[in-house]
């Protein structure tokens, strides 16, 4: 099979890889190829095509074979954290990891994704000469990438966050979920029905920054309809979507009407560099990662 990788087979570098289920358009492997020839590492990055019911046993021989370190994607996040002895404060939050590796003979697991976007969305911000800080925020979806993302939003000082998803439970666990790190936090967290968005009575007269954490742009359909969309933004509102790839429904929707798009691909390569640094270990004043450039360079390759 193609998409293996059997560390044995690499002498004199550590060992890396991506595993999911499917793998193959995965742009991990150039992703860390562009920062390790960035900061000098002997690393060889792959990836892995895991069965569905097989992660455990296909992690366990990637480990046993001498790998060092696993990110997880779709659709083995949840396994990936149960799998982890030892579990970071963000995979605790998200209750799912994108991260594994080994110390000491013990199995760790983290979370980068929320951390990847909040990282991700500054540096867009900024170029903006504007901050996550204060903005409200529509967080279309109630799957486990809202889940990931909740948290680091909170942290990184938004006003408030508002769920909306087809399935009204969904959203309302999410929010009893995150409810008192909002109150702590003094934001205001709450669901926003998809009805709602488009009564005058019940939502704000638009927001600073909207993400699409649905699938829906996957499958050639948004969440919501143009005309709700309009209905929602003002000139300068930020409409993010965490597909990458691809130019979704959802983002040609705001495109048409004349607000700043973009895709998850910068979400990607910060949740990499995340992984990265915890692996590799580096002085990152000495040996900062070219994030501008890796983005350039996978953008390049599509």
């Amino acid at each position: 099979m193609t998409d293996q990788v059997n560390p044995k087979d690499y002498p004199g570098k550590d060992v890396y890889a991506v595993i999911g289920n499917p793998i193959a358009h995965s742009k991990s492997p150039l992703i860390h190829e562009i920062f390790a020839n960035q900061t000098n590492q002997a690393i060889h990055y792959g990836r892995i095509f895991s069965e569905l019911n097989e992660f455990k046993k296909t992690t366990l021989e990637f480990f046993e074979c001498g790998g060092k370190g696993l990110n997880v994607t779709i659709p083995f996040k949840l396994q990936a954290y149960e799998l982890a002895q030892h579990k970071t404060l963000r995979a605790q939050s998200a209750k799912a990891a994108n991260m594994l590796w080994v110390e000491n003979g013990q199995w760790w697991c983290d979370n980068s994704d929320g951390e990847g976007l909040t990282r991700d969305l500054r540096r867009l911000l900024k170029e903006r000469d504007a901050s996550l800080s204060g903005i409200s925020v529509l967080l279309l979806g109630a799957g486990g990438a809202a889940q990931g993302v909740i948290e680091p939003l909170i942290g990184a000082g938004v006003a408030s966050i508002s769920i909306a998803n087809r399935t009204h439970e969904k959203a309302e666990a999410l929010v009893q979920q995150f409810s008192e790190l909002a109150s702590k936090a003094k934001m205001t967290l709450k669901v926003m029905s998809l009805t709602a968005l488009t009564d005058p009575q019940t939502h704000p007269a638009s927001y600073d920054l909207i993400i699409n954490a649905t699938a829906a742009g996957l499958s050639d359909v948004s969440p919501i309809s143009k005309d709700v969309l309009r209905a929602i933004v003002h000139p300068d509102t930020l409409a993010y979507d965490m597909v990458y790839g691809k130019e979704t429904c959802f983002m040609q929707d705001a495109k048409a009407l004349g607000i700043l798009v973009v895709d998850g691909l910068g979400m990607l390569v910060e949740q990499a560099a995340l992984a990265f640094e915890t692996w590799r270990k580096l002085d990152l004043q000495k040996t900062p990662l070219d994030i501008n450039g890796a983005l350039a360079a996978v953008r390049a390759s599509y």
